[in-house]
């Protein structure tokens, strides 16, 4: 369907797009795009030989034959408004996404509320680590292939896939993991009968071949899986893949025995920190195995395997504090964020929280509360509006004040700006700074490190 095609791409420079572009290429694809931003990625894309316009330019939508779009794009669009007005062949992302993934032989999806991009990451880097040279769509940076996508054969096809208004229900999985399932999202399923329900359609685009894995120690996974074959993992002694005599460095990093149906396999040790990637490696480990790579190569690519980008990711140094940063946006990815910076040896902790959208903002108020008044001292950034109005007159002073209650070492600051140096006047050596959010506040940690 693709080969030879001329494919124009509206909001080509999100991370999904971005990928789905550059697997186009390998098609002999003549891809052209719009987005509205000129990024690091749309100037990557512009190397590669696509022509990414920042204006909309009508004249590639009519030379296109299909055309491909991201559910960011409003239907005014002038771009998208000329295909449909034109009867070309649109797609939205996630469809087109669906349909290309039928050209592959094995189709591995990660999905989960929390550790996709991480899980992808360690199933991906085992993979290229056992030479099976995988095509692969992760939503961050993956150092072992320096991009958030690679090329490869049609034999493997690794996807992370978000559960978010039901895009991942538009995929041809072969084998499926679920990491877990909590409350995000409501704005779209409004309960978590509806998320859970949401996977359970997932799972069934598998075919009778296919495999489904589930982390045996979460609740709401469990419920979801019930009635399913399944492979499971966990801590506990009822799971096929168990890590026990858990260990962790100096540094936060984990190491355990690898047992497989109460079977002694392997020591697996991690390079990143924190008990959550204790079962992002088993659900890794467990889809390797599905797949016959040796526990050789598992351990290899586990060991060597030290993030990706914005995932408790180090920066640098500021006075001599270690600044990581960290795309946690939900109370319960903070509460893993919080784990691996209190596993990490240092003096004083400071977070730099910026909530993102002001619907989770008011959803999760008293548990964002809850778990950030567990850093030493919390700076909280102005809210990271998104795609939303505030109609709910939310503000981040609902937050600080709930916070105090638990807490006095918390203040609001209106700018990034202020935030930094408020910083730099009272970080010290080996203090740790943190910037967690999904928004630009990572820039602030970016900033710190430059000097």
């Amino acid at each position: 369907m693709f080969e030879n095609k001329k494919i124009h791409m509206i909001g080509i420079g999100g991370i999904s797009m971005s990928g789905i572009a550059g697997i186009l290429l390998s098609f002999n694809c003549k891809i052209t795009g719009y987005d509205a931003g000129v990024t690091d990625i749309t100037k990557s894309l512009n190397e590669k030989g696509i022509e990414v316009s920042n204006k909309p330019n009508l004249e590639n939508v009519k030379n296109a034959d299909i055309v491909v779009y991201t559910a960011a794009i409003h239907e005014d669009n002038e771009e998208l408004k000329y295909a449909r007005e034109n009867n070309k062949l649109v797609f939205e992302r996630s469809t087109f996404l669906g349909i290309l993934m039928k050209e592959y032989e094995n189709v591995l999806c990660i999905s989960g509320t929390h550790g996709k991009s991480t899980t992808t990451g360690m199933v991906s880097t085992i993979f290229v680590k056992a030479n099976l040279n995988p095509t692969i769509m992760i939503g961050a940076h993956l150092p072992i292939i320096n991009s958030n996508y690679n090329v490869g054969t049609k034999k493997y096809f690794i996807a992370e896939s978000c559960e978010y208004v039901d895009s991942f229900l538009d995929f041809y999985p072969t084998s499926e993991i679920v990491l877990d399932i909590d409350d995000d999202h409501l704005d779209y399923f409004k309960n978590i009968d509806g998320i859970i329900s949401s996977f359970r359609k997932f799972a069934d685009k598998l075919n009778n071949n296919g495999n489904l894995i589930v982390n045996n120690d979460d609740e709401n996974t469990i419920k979801m899986a019930n009635g399913y074959n399944k492979i499971t993992y966990g801590i506990n002694n009822n799971s096929n893949y168990i890590a026990k005599n858990i260990e962790y460095d100096d540094a936060g990093h984990p190491s355990y025995d690898l047992y497989i149906d109460n079977e002694y396999i392997d020591k697996i040790s991690l390079s990143v920190t924190g008990k959550h990637n204790i079962y992002n490696s088993l659900a890794a480990i467990a889809m390797c195995k599905l797949y016959n790579i040796d526990i050789n190569f598992i351990k290899e690519g586990l060991s060597s395997y030290t993030g990706v980008g914005r995932r408790f990711e180090f920066l640098g140094k500021c006075n001599g504090a270690f600044v990581y940063d960290d795309y946690a946006h939900h109370p319960s990815e903070i509460k893993t964020t919080l784990d691996s910076v209190k596993k990490t040896k240092h003096n004083k902790d400071y977070a730099i929280f910026q909530s993102h959208t002001y619907s989770r903002t008011i959803q999760h108020l008293k548990e964002f509360a809850d778990v950030l008044s567990n850093f030493d001292n919390i700076i909280i950034a102005p809210i990271y509006p998104a795609r939303e109005e505030n109609i709910w007159n939310v503000k981040e002073s609902d937050l600080v004040d709930l916070i105090k209650e638990k807490n006095p070492n918390v203040i609001y600051l209106d700018s990034f700006d202020k935030i930094e140096k408020h910083i730099k006047n009272i970080v010290s050596e080996n203090d740790l700074v943190i910037t967690i959010g999904a928004g630009p506040v990572n820039e602030v940690a970016k900033n710190l490190v430059k000097e």
